[in-house]
């Protein structure tokens, strides 16, 4: 049997080589038939993205961190759906965790955010941000992130007016530039924090942290600072006119 197979190898092989029209032919047709199975998967995978994106915020929290971990790893293995997919969850936030008035915050003192809500932040805040184009901004405006882990989060830019970050944990970030008008990050954790350029008018930072945060050129006016920790915080060429510091 060995014999019968190796006999039928070699008169094979003699053919293909004496014959290069024949062998031509044949590379040609497994080129031809790689490409279907190329196209299948790139159709898999943008069909699985519109799923995706469909199902998020309509399941159980559960669902939605399941979710949120795969629309990450799509955005990781395939580039050109980074922003569609940060741009997706940055309105899912918005949208499911929006500002409070005071009124709604005394009925619902919850100082945590959800874990959906959370998961959704952290891979929006670990992104590499390097992806973004250049003409797009994060939007987190108008949300309510109480008690957030953001955590030497990369928030370059972002809007976040009338944000609610109170008690959440910033510390090490980068807010520079970021727009922070009118929210409030009262006792929030802002040691180390790079908010060079940020803008923080009427902003409430009472009790908040910014030991060591750099502050240049930032942007303070009628904020609040009543009894904040400002130990070794850089004000060089910020603008705190008007601006309420503890006596």
């Amino acid at each position: 049997m060995l014999t019968v197979i190796i006999n039928a190898y070699s008169y094979m092989k003699s053919i293909l080589l004496n014959d290069d029209s024949l062998l031509s032919k044949l590379f040609l047709k497994i080129v031809v038939a790689q490409k279907p199975v190329k196209t299948t998967h790139h159709k898999s995978v943008k069909q699985r993205l519109k799923v995706r994106i469909e199902q998020l915020g309509n399941n159980p929290r559960e669902t939605s961190l399941t979710i949120i971990h795969d629309l990450e790893q799509i955005a990781q293995d395939h580039p050109q759906y980074h922003w569609l997919i940060i741009d997706t969850l940055t309105t899912f936030v918005r949208e499911n965790s929006p500002y409070m008035l005071q009124l709604e915050l005394i009925s619902n003192p919850l100082a945590k955010v959800p874990t959906d809500i959370q998961a959704a932040l952290a891979v929006i805040v670990r992104r590499d941000a390097k992806k973004d184009p250049k003409d797009k901004q994060l939007d987190l405006s108008h949300t309510d992130m109480r008690g957030a882990n953001l955590n030497s989060a990369n928030l370059e830019d972002t809007n976040l007016y009338l944000a609610n970050l109170s008690e959440a944990n910033l510390s090490g970030a980068n807010l520079k530039g970021a727009i922070l008008s009118a929210a409030n990050l009262c006792g929030a954790n802002l040691a180390g924090a790079n908010l060079e350029g940020a803008i923080l008018s009427a902003a409430n930072l009472e009790k908040a942290n910014l030991s060591g945060a750099n502050l240049y050129q930032a942007n303070l006016y009628l904020a609040s600072l009543h009894e904040a920790i400002l130990d070794n915080a850089i004000f060089d060429g910020a603008n705190i006119r008007e601006a309420k510091f503890s006596e």
